[in-house]
């Protein structure tokens, strides 16, 4: 256990370099939540009526998931192009254990995320979002549970398209858009087609955004926010599951 935990680190360390190297990446990265917050926040705004601080103290908590999702769900890419490299095998000839190759660029994920997270909280408190510190913290640990989950199924599918790249981003697009849209990130799905309220009530994701939102605003107590910690602590368990067999028969 030791062993595979000082690997875990050495792998996290190897794959966080490069994000040290050049941070414009990271801040690159911000335009998309950024922008969103800056057009979907008003309009959210004048549909419902409400203050844009109130507005904002639904919408963010879905953003910062909206971020997580799209960064991990393209975590596989990178190791797509090291196996179309070469550079992954050079990898799997040293004494790493195999889990520790997925584990490591799985928690590697989240570091960044973590941080865009913590920028995009610090923007929008500038219009009036007031998050609930102790709940953030708690909203970010239950956020990183889904995101380690998300990067290492992202990371088997760029191991199972390593000779078809083109599967990679053709399950990627399928897939990730309507896991957005129906999870009521962006909008309230309660005016929406009861085919659409079902289906979201099969999404994993509309209980993650959930239960952020409980956690963002305070709501400790609420059922969403073990039901959405649930659901994020499945998906890792199921992620990581998946992700280290492919790891191990990428040889």
């Amino acid at each position: 256990m030791s062993t595979v935990v000082t690997d875990t680190r050495n792998v996290l360390v190897r794959e966080l370099w490069p994000v040290l190297r050049d941070p414009f990446s990271v801040i690159f990265s911000l335009l998309q939540p950024l922008v969103f917050l800056a057009f979907f926040g008003p309009l959210l705004s004048g549909m419902t009526g409400l203050p844009l601080a109130e507005s904002f103290q639904w919408f963010v908590p879905g953003i910062i998931v909206m971020s997580t999702l799209f960064g991990t769900a393209m975590a596989g890419s990178n190791l797509l192009y090291e196996l179309q490299s070469g550079s992954h095998e050079r990898m799997l000839v040293t004494p790493v254990a195999r889990s520790a190759l997925m584990v490591g660029r799985a928690l590697k994920e989240m570091v960044p995320l973590a941080v865009q997270a913590v920028i995009i909280t610090l923007v929008a408190s500038i219009f009036g979002f007031r998050p609930h510190l102790p709940g953030m913290a708690l909203g970010l640990v239950v956020l990183a549970a889904f995101g380690i989950g998300l990067g290492a199924l992202s990371y088997s599918l760029g191991i199972a398209a390593r000779e078809r790249d083109w599967m990679f981003w053709a399950v990627q697009q399928a897939l990730i858009f309507p896991l957005m849209i129906l999870s009521g990130m962006l909008l309230p799905l309660e005016a929406a087609p009861r085919w659409m309220q079902v289906l979201s009530q099969l999404n994993p994701l509309t209980y993650l955004v959930e239960a952020e939102r409980a956690l963002f605003n305070g709501q400790l107590t609420e059922p969403a926010v073990w039901q959405g910690a649930l659901a994020a602590v499945v998906l890792a368990t199921v992620g990581l599951t998946v992700g280290i067999r492919m790891m191990r028969r990428s040889i």
